[in-house]
């Protein structure tokens, strides 16, 4: 393999004065943070979530003394909260009784799994079982005794403001969590078996732990070991530690086969079309901190369908990893910028480049923690050619990352592509790192090549980013790369050929009591790209700031100033076509919510002004209603109205969707989403029940229909799937 050294040297050049940062980062010592007890419990407790009347809770001394993030930072939870932790020689437990004077008040709106815990009364923990400070995993709940579990990588780092951040909630495990509600407010149980974590192998063990309560009416966050407003749970650095725990060095092997039927029909089929799979997946702990993952026939039927995307740029659009398998510790093989330069994205796996599924032959993960501080991720998956669409490929993936003191690591990641011909193939290899500095600052860096045939010029990307965030400013600046030639197939990328220059200042500022205001963000953002020939490409000033109420209300008020450099003309919608040349644009930008706590919420986001040669009125209404925990509906429209100035005239978009969730229980549901899109005049339609044993694993019954006028031709598709998978226990 030939490497370009001498382009290797200067693009990584600047990236590696941070990366050699991280070598030299010193170790900080945490501010002093609280110490809970678990202790080994005698008697199993009965999940049922009456905590003052299970005997094997009797005795063990709880964690208590909570602290406002929000709305009074630094001040005591207004409702007390006590938490027990007890352990038995398979199983961790968590007990919490939440004490409330005003039960009738306590706000519950969702009873799915993984539902959203903000807009609820809810408790959530988070364990770091290596004490790293870095990672860790979240397990939730509400009053009507939801499962919410999480995976959090490097303290949920990445752009927040953008959405992309390190915390991966469609990771799911088995455990069991039940709840109460009485006169005195609500108490819950967790039981969590040592096989479902990841922890440091040792007789006795010191684990990070925190707690957070959320107290809707209020809109109030309250943690166990207090963070400053800017962080969440997930800064696992600043959360207590769990002292006496005894972990087992147990090995844990789980297999989940399942069965499948489907019978589809429609105008592309003779007929009608009914077949049947079987297919595996099989986990097998090889040490409680390091666990093999592999899948036979991978099927993802039970997979909600991805949404329908308006895309008014000539750039990719990003889409995100919905598959179960491919979540799992997806936050260790994530080395890139977040929706824009992804380095490995596994929606390349089993999907062709016209987006068709092709079949997943199956596939191995060997992912986890080698020591206390060395993370592994070796990944290996083949799917089979399909006629006309696409040919066999092998996907391959190695990843390292080396934790270091003070929020700090470094890593390296090398993804491969390969076809059935021996000169398909396409590599791309990468270096990352972080250094943090104090409790603030934070700086990251990534550097990548990639190898392919007949692309030998610019195959590079770079990224430098400095990240700054108090309880009063977020601050930061980004420098990045990618050349013309770099070319990730089994990765992500949104643009190529530029410069890019990122900057934002955040200010945070709450008021006292002025007009009811909870907190004002007054900021401003800038991003330019150049061509490495200097022509400036694309550039977009962004000064807005955000109105935040105590009610819930809140209101975003912004304008953006835009420039685009277009050197090839691109249709926005077939026949509507925008010209080479070079635009300035300002938009005015609104953003208005209502309390998304209450049964009855809306939303609305409107953009209006300049579009390339003409103009263009965007509006994103959202209706939310709920009745009880068990029903919930969330009506969404897009709606864009654009004008070239051409003699096309105006063109009008229209694409919505309703989804439909009812709750039986929380493990048995049942979805609807319906979507439209007048672009191609097509009607979607994606119903799922689900009832689950544990994890993912259960019974579903999926029935997707779509109808659509695809270039002149009238297509109408038709499907129902019967899906059933059990997890055994070998182990």
């Amino acid at each position: 393999m030939e490497m370009k050294s001498c382009n290797y040297v200067r693009y990584t050049f600047m990236p590696c004065i941070v990366l050699f940062g991280a070598f030299i980062a010193a170790a900080q010592s945490f501010a002093e943070a609280p110490v809970a007890i678990a202790h080994e419990l005698e008697i199993i407790p009965t999940i049922d979530g009456v905590v003052s009347e299970d005997s094997a809770w009797h005795g063990v001394t709880a964690a208590t003394g909570f602290w406002q993030s929000r709305p009074y930072e630094g001040q005591p939870a207004s409702q007390k909260t006590d938490v027990f932790i007890g352990f038995t020689e398979d199983s961790l437990y968590i007990a919490a009784i939440l004490h409330d004077d005003d039960p009738a008040s306590i706000i519950v709106s969702d009873s799915r799994r993984d539902a959203d815990l903000d807009e609820t009364d809810s408790f959530q923990v988070i364990l770091d079982g290596f004490k790293d400070g870095q990672n860790g995993f979240v397990f939730g709940t509400n009053p009507a005794g939801i499962q919410y579990d999480g995976q959090v990588n490097n303290e949920g780092s990445g752009d927040s403001l953008l959405g992309a951040a390190g915390f991966n909630l469609d990771w799911n495990t088995s455990w069991e969590v039940a709840t109460r509600t009485d006169e005195n407010g609500w108490s819950l149980e967790m039981a969590i078996p040592f096989k479902s974590l990841r922890y440091a192998s040792g007789e006795s063990t010191v684990w990070g732990i925190n707690f957070q309560r959320n107290i809707r009416r209020n809109k109030e966050e309250a943690f166990w070991s207090a963070l400053d407003r800017q962080h969440s749970i997930f800064r696992v650095s600043d959360a207590g530690t769990l002292r006496g725990i005894k972990a087992p060095a147990q090995r844990n092997l789980k297999f989940t086969p399942y069965v499948l039927g489907r019978g589809r029909e429609g105008s592309d089929i003779e007929g009608s079309d009914v077949d049947g799979e079987v297919g595996f997946d099989l986990k097998y702990s090889i040490t409680p901190s390091l666990t093999l993952d592999a899948t036979y026939n991978t099927d993802f039927a039970q997979v909600e369908v991805d949404d329908v995307v308006v895309n008014l740029d000539r750039f990719s659009v990003f889409i995100p990893e919905k598959r179960p398998f491919f979540l799992e510790n997806a936050g260790l093989f994530a080395v890139g910028s977040p929706q824009s330069v992804e380095l490995f994205f596994s929606r390349r796996i089993g999907i062709s480049n016209n987006g068709q599924a092709t079949p997943i032959e199956g596939g191995l993960r060997l992912s986890g923690k080698v020591g206390d501080s060395t993370n592994i991720g070796l990944l290996h998956m083949r799917s089979e050619a399909v006629d006309g669409i696409a040919p066999q490929n092998d996907y391959s993936v190695a990843r390292i990352n080396q934790e270091l003191p003070s929020r700090s690591s470094i890593g390296a990641i090398v993804v491969q592509r390969e076809g059935e011909g021996s000169d398909d193939v396409n590599r791309t290899f990468g270096v990352d790192g972080r250094w943090g500095i104090g409790d603030k600052l934070l700086l990251s860096s990534y550097v990548a090549q990639t190898e392919t045939n007949g692309l030998d010029g610019k195959d590079h990307a770079l990224q430098v980013r400095a990240d700054y965030s108090s309880e009063h400013w977020r601050n930061i600046i980004t420098y990045s790369e990618v050349g013309e030639d770099f070319n990730p197939e089994v990765g992500f990328v949104s643009r190529r050929n530029y410069r890019r220059w990122d900057g934002l200042v955040f200010r945070y500022y709450r008021p006292g009591n002025l007009w009811g205001l909870q907190e004002l963000r007054p900021h401003v953002s800038y991003r330019g790209f150049w061509g490495f020939d200097g022509e400036k490409q694309s550039s977009r000033w962004h000064v807005d700031n955000h109105w935040e109420f105590r009610t819930g209300l809140e209101v975003h008020t912004g304008v953006n100033f835009t420039h685009e450099t277009v050197r090839n003309a691109f249709d926005i919608v077939p026949g509507f076509t925008v010209p080479v040349g070079e635009y300035d644009n300002e938009e005015l930008q609104f953003v208005f919510f209502t309390n998304q706590g209450a049964p009855l919420s809306f939303e609305i986001e409107a953009i209006a002004g300049g579009f390339f040669s003409g103009d263009r009125v965007t509006l994103q209404p959202e209706l939310n209603y709920r009745i009880g925990d068990n029903f919930n509906a969330e009506l969404e429209w897009n709606y864009n109205r654009i004008d070239l100035g051409g003699p096309e005239g105006e063109v009008e978009i229209n694409v919505g969707s309703l989804r439909l969730a009812y709750s039986f229980t929380p493990k048995m549901s049942l979805e609807g989403l319906f979507q439209y899109d007048d672009r191609n005049d097509s009607t979607a339609v994606n119903l799922r029940f689900a009832w689950l044993q544990s994890a993912n694993a259960g019974l579903y019954v999926v029935y997707n229909e779509l109808k659509q006028d695809l270039f002149g031709v009238d297509r109408d598709q038709r499907e129902l799937i019967l899906k059933f998978s059990y997890i055994v226990d070998v182990l």
